[in-house]
């Protein structure tokens, strides 16, 4: 499977929120959520946030009002070939807003608390990201979902194997299947 057959059979939706505010309304969803989107309660009837116009802490969110994406995180060592590869492939799927970054302080984008603030979800290439990030910003990371993906630092970037591998790994976790 080449890179750009690979983007195009990304898969097309999830269930996620809507809104940013502590304030909520009752909503039921019509799309099943993965099981890292279900730690947080959606894909499921629940209280969703929901902003209205006159919220005066609605500058301090990261996410504007309505807002249908899931703040997804990429990290890698260094941000040169599999975080920015992910972040790739997953950039054009409409339930996701995507970055990437890397654990190494002279990665090409060295992982801020920026990030991890705005991050719902990370994915690590390896355990030892993991890790890095658990000790250097463990307040920021204990309560935030992290997959270890165990895809070793052996591809370029969009090598069409490590494509399939993001595809399908991180399609499993989102319960997104490959190609649907």
């Amino acid at each position: 499977m080449n890179a750009d057959s690979a983007l195009a059979d990304l898969p097309a939706k999830l269930a996620l929120p809507t809104g940013c505010c502590g304030l909520g309304q009752k909503r039921s969803l019509p799309l099943k959520a993965g099981p890292a989107l279900q730690e947080f309660g959606w894909g499921q009837p629940s209280i969703l946030p929901h902003v209205s116009e006159a919220c005066d802490t609605q500058e301090k969110h990261m996410k504007p009002e309505h807002s249908t994406q899931t703040n997804v995180l990429f990290v890698c060592s260094r941000n040169q070939w599999r975080s920015p590869t992910a972040e790739r492939v997953w950039r054009k799927h409409p339930a996701l807003s995507v970055r990437s970054a890397g654990t190494s302080p002279n990665a090409r984008h060295p992982v801020s608390v920026s990030d991890l603030t705005w991050a719902q979800v990370v994915f690590v290439m390896e355990e030892k990201h993991k890790s890095r990030l658990f000790s250097e910003y463990r307040r920021l990371v204990e309560n935030l979902p992290i997959h270890v993906l165990d895809i070793p630092d052996e591809y370029k970037y969009m090598d069409p194997e490590l494509v399939e591998l993001l595809s399908q790994s991180v399609g499993a976790i989102l319960d997104a299947p490959d190609g649907s």
